[in-house]
Formats: structure tokens, sequence, C-alpha cells
């Protein structure tokens, strides 16, 4: 009886993510109709949230790898690898910088002599 209650409630429950409070009041309610025992209300809403945070866990994960894949089909840059090539160009500037600042001392000694 206690494992066809756990999966009504969550079958009831859409498989969503709902607070520890929300799954105490329901499963007093259960004790206050005589379904279970306080012990088994008690062992039945640490199970159910436990549950609850598996599935978020597992929700969060599937959402992460879905952008990941969208971000890997649009083929758009990681903000690390944007990073890396910002620090690049910016590198390059300093060293066309740097010759170009030289070349133009030795055009300077070229026509100054």
């Amino acid at each position: 009886m206690f494992e066809l209650i756990k999966k009504s409630l969550l079958a009831s429950l859409g498989a969503a993510v709902v607070t520890k409070e929300i799954i105490q009041q329901a499963t007093l309610s259960l004790v206050e109709q005589g379904k279970i025992s306080a012990d088994e209300a008690e062992k039945l809403a640490n199970d159910l949230v436990k549950s609850g945070k598996s599935e978020w866990d597992e929700v969060q994960a599937r959402i992460s790898e879905g952008v990941k894949k969208g971000m890997d089909n649009l083929d758009i840059s990681s903000k690390t690898e944007f990073r890396q090539l910002k620090e690049g160009v910016e590198n390059l500037e300093k060293r066309v910088a740097i010759l170009e600042t030289a070349q133009a001392k030795d055009q300077g000694q070229v026509h100054g002599s």
C-alpha cells in the first residue's frame, strides 16, 4: 500500500519539483486520513524530496547538454574561446605597434641621412 501511495503521489506531482513543505502537507493529510502512519509519512516525504531533487538534477543535466549541443550546432564560441581569441588579437596589436614604431624609426633614419 505504501508503494502504491508513493507512486500515485509521484504521478500526481507530474515529476515536478515541489517543496518539502508541500510534500509534508500531502503526507500529513494521508496520516490524518489514517492511510499511513506518521513514520511512513516521514519516510515518504523524504523519499519524495530525494526523488524530486534527483529528477531536477537530471532535468538540469539534460538542459545543459541540449544547450551545449545547440551551441556546437550553431558554431558559437564559448566565453573561454572568446577570451583566448581576444587576448591573441591584443597581443598581435601590440606586436604590430612595436614593429610599426621600429619601421618608422628606420625610415626616419634613412630619410634623415
